[in-house]
């Protein structure tokens, strides 16, 4: 295959690249991208399948075992399910959900989203049937990659693998620990029984994999062709234990995070790549929320360096730092040729959420090159994900059914045979190669959401079943984009990145709120803007009580509001979700106006009584 293009042919490639770029559906992408995940069930498949194609399978997984292992998701174009990228797949989603959970809702997609975690997080209970025990692996790569069989008629090796204290693998336990926790802040509201039992099983992984110490591969050998762990499991302990804290707000795992990060590199490695097996980037920007939000305490100085590292990475993939990531000409992110977009989306994704931290702390990042403003740091994801979706020299869409020319020879099992539903018949181990892998026509079922391997380092792209490296698709490919599409698609809804801040564990119950011996903070019930502040929470720390502040503006008018201007005085705390001008406050700057009847909330902190807060100024049109 050519690896390279001309000058002149770059040159024709970017004359016409303008001419492709469209504003993208969103939502429709969105929709297109959780539908993927129902074509890589593994089990029995529910009423709710909307993927028809597809048929139950792996129905006796665990079975010569002696333990049920059926379910799961099977990780790209094979029918292995491998915990380590199916793990890192679910805490992906789970934390789209949590960020953009609104956005999604929004967007008509939170109940697919939540059934796509819940398919994953019900097999992860099969799998850990014992404090101790985890089983990591259904099948093996390379009896499966002998064969070309759709799900449905698998005459591989079904042999399960597992994790216990003879044969650890803190890598793979801890990421299951961080998938689960994760996944229990999803479930918090909707099925609190079930998030519970989620972080039950999260706890106890995150005590396995700390305990008895190792990587995965070293024990699940059969792993080590397919996904080996290069970085070792000290990444995936700290980013358990900050997905605990997330989950729990105990303060052992924020300890965990403040006593272990100069052991364990969180402070120490300055990355620029994140993804399955390299979590450093992803538990660095989590810990810098939870510097920015307040939750640092006495760690302050060691989360800083969490911060730095964080910062770091968002610096190299803008090209602005001291060690930068390789773009293609055609400005994607570019780490390697075999599926390079799972670093694209996995990229982008935190360079969202980190862009929408930074505007709540009203912070901006601080490069080599100097500060950048957060609004460039999302103006970037977005053009990856542009790039995606076609704004790109060759104007493909390099997610299988959005837009009109995307790749049609997909390196997948079940998208390239014809569906057991319409032929029954038998396809057997080496005849599939022979019938279907070799067959050089478009799939006969559209896997529609999948997101491929993507373009070489040159934009190029060939659309060949044997293109491995560039047409297979991937769970963890997908992951991240549920929570970006749904934040481009839906915009910032006004929501702070950094709240709730979560009170610190203690064993005395909390302080009540001082009385407040002013006069309430509210408009007269005859202006056209009410404001009402009430304490949500409080907690003592080093001596002193903090209280949490909400603080609702509401117009009661019947035309819109803009131009809005709060002066607020006796504060003596960080405040979010208002922009800080000269002397007073405006709207936040996700937010240009108020309309009628519509109210916003912002918050502050401080170890006071509440502060006094009065309109300046305002328009209504």
């Amino acid at each position: 295959m050519q690896k390279s293009v001309t000058m002149a042919a770059l040159f024709v490639l970017f004359a016409l690249f303008p001419l492709a770029l469209a504003a993208h559906d969103y939502g429709d992408a969105l929709s297109k991208s959780i539908l993927f995940f129902e074509a890589q069930r593994s089990g029995f498949l529910p009423r709710s399948q909307r993927v028809q194609w597809r048929g139950n399978s792996g129905l006796n997984d665990g079975k010569a075992n002696g333990v049920d292992l059926v379910g799961g998701y099977y990780d790209a174009g094979d029918n292995v399910k491998f915990g380590l990228p199916m793990a890192f797949t679910i805490t992906m989603m789970s934390w789209g959900v949590v960020e953009y959970g609104r956005q999604i809702a929004a967007s008509g997609e939170l109940g697919h989203a939540m059934d796509a975690i819940k398919w994953g997080t019900d097999y992860f209970i099969k799998a850990h049937p014992q404090p101790d025990v985890l089983y990591g692996e259904v099948g093996d790569g390379n009896s499966d990659h002998y064969c070309w069989q759709r799900p449905e008629d698998m005459s591989t090796s079904r042999l399960a693998y597992k994790l216990d204290p003879s044969n650890p693998g803190s890598d793979l336990a801890g990421e299951t620990a961080a998938a689960m926790a994760a996944a229990s802040i999803v479930f918090r509201h909707s099925n609190p029984s079930y998030a519970n039992e989620l972080l039950t099983h999260a706890q106890q992984l995150f005590e396995f994999a700390d305990k008895y110490r190792g990587k995965y591969d070293s024990s699940i050998t059969v792993a080590q062709k397919y996904y080996r762990s290069v970085s070792g499991y000290a990444d995936e302990l700290l980013w358990a234990a900050a997905w605990l804290y997330k989950a729990t707000n105990n303060q052992q795992y924020l300890n965990y995070l403040g006593d272990n990060g100069d052991a364990l590199g969180g402070t120490g490695w300055a990355m620029t790549e994140f993804g399955w097996d390299v979590k450093y980037a992803g538990v660095q920007a989590l810990v810098a929320k939870m510097l920015m939000g307040g939750q640092a305490g006495h760690y302050a100085s060691v989360f800083e360096n969490y911060q730095k590292k964080a910062e770091y990475f968002m610096c190299s993939c803008l090209g602005k730092g001291s060690q930068n990531v390789q773009k293609t000409p055609g400005g994607l992110i570019f780490r390697q040729r075999w599926n390079n977009l799972q670093f694209v989306t996995s990229s982008s994704f935190l360079l969202a959420v980190y862009s929408d931290y930074l505007t709540s702390a009203r912070r901006e990042l601080n490069c080599a090159s100097g500060p950048v403003a957060p609004s460039e740091l999302l103006s970037f994801a977005k053009s990856q994900v542009d790039y995606i979706l076609g704004d790109n020299p060759r104007a493909t869409s390099y997610m299988v059914g959005y837009g009109s020319n995307y790749p049609q020879q997909v390196h997948h099992r079940g998208s390239s045979i014809v569906s057991i539903k319409v032929d029954p018949s038998f396809v057997s181990c080496r005849g599939g190669y022979a019938t279907w892998f070799s067959r050089k026509a478009s799939d006969p079922n559209v896997l529609t959401g999948a997101i491929v391997g993507g373009p070489d380092a040159y934009d190029n792209f060939a659309d060949e079943r044997d293109n491995y490296e560039q047409t297979e698709p991937a769970t963890y490919n997908n992951a991240p984009v549920l929570g970006l599409l749904a934040r481009f698609h839906m915009g910032h809804s006004g929501y702070n990145q950094l709240l709730p801040v979560a009170a610190p564990v203690h064993k005395t119950q909390p302080s009540p709120a001082p009385v407040d011996k002013t006069t309430p903070v509210q408009a007269p019930s005859s202006a056209p803007i009410a404001i009402e502040q009430k304490v949500t929470t409080s907690w003592n720390y080093e001596g002193k009580t903090y209280y949490r502040y909400s603080t609702i503006v509401t117009n009661k008018s019947s035309k819109t509001l803009n131009s809005l201007n709060l002066s607020i005085s006796k504060l003596y705390g960080p405040l979010w979700g208002l922009t800080k001008s000269g002397d007073s406050y405006t709207f936040p700057e996700w937010l240009k106006s108020l309309a009628a009847g519509k109210s916003l909330e912002f918050i502050y902190i401080h170890s006071a009584s509440q502060a006094e807060i009065n309109v300046s100024s305002y328009n209504l049109v």
